[in-house]
């Protein structure tokens, strides 16, 4: 593996530091994860629940995905695309985690990287369409795109049938729109892809 870009050197220290803060301070939840709008949202929390998470495993896959897909990125596009791509994804997620939310009534809040992670991995996908990957489960090499395919149909239909509740499958989806988005505005406004 090569070194670790600027970006995603500095997305994973923050990441680290606040999942850290937040074993000192737990109340970081109430006021920076994205609550539902009919609860305790406040505007920036469409991008600081971004870097809270909700344990050991939630942040070593999210952080892991960060490094796998987004390091790469980031060679390819340039520190200030990469950002604005993973931004836009985070983002993105958090609307659609909103609409979610707000429309079948929920007021957990919603945290972690996960929704940019997706956009990644669909940019990933988008870059390298052909890059082998091997998923932990099962590991069988596939390619890039194909992996993405697979992932958006399975938080699709997770989401859809409420299979493995407590988990932000429309947010995951909604970062994966997000990252689709950004790289068809980059396309109409320039010829390098």
């Amino acid at each position: 593996m090569s070194r670790l870009e600027p970006a995603i050197r500095l997305l994973l220290i923050v990441n680290l530091a606040v999942f850290g803060l937040q074993w000192w301070m737990p109340s970081l939840i109430d006021q920076f994860a994205l609550w539902p709008l009919a609860s305790n949202f406040q505007p920036w929390q469409l991008v600081t629940y971004a870097f809270l998470h909700g344990g050991f495993a939630h942040i070593a896959f999210n952080m892991i995905g960060l490094v796998t897909f987004g390091n790469e990125l980031e060679q390819y596009w340039g520190t200030r695309r990469l950002l604005t791509f993973y931004f836009a994804s985070v983002l993105a997620a958090g609307l659609m985690q909103l609409a979610v939310t707000s429309s079948i009534g929920e007021i957990a809040p919603t945290v972690g990287a996960s929704g940019g992670i997706y956009g990644m991995l669909l940019g990933f996908a988008m870059m390298f369409p052909h890059r082998k990957i091997v998923p932990l489960i099962p590991p069988i090499p596939m390619p890039a795109w194909l992996f993405a395919v697979l992932f958006a149909g399975l938080e699709l239909y997770l989401g859809v049938t409420g299979t493995a509740a407590g988990i932000a499958h429309f947010a995951h989806l909604g970062g994966m729109v997000g990252g689709w988005i950004m790289i068809q505005r980059w396309r109409r406004g320039t010829p390098r892809y």
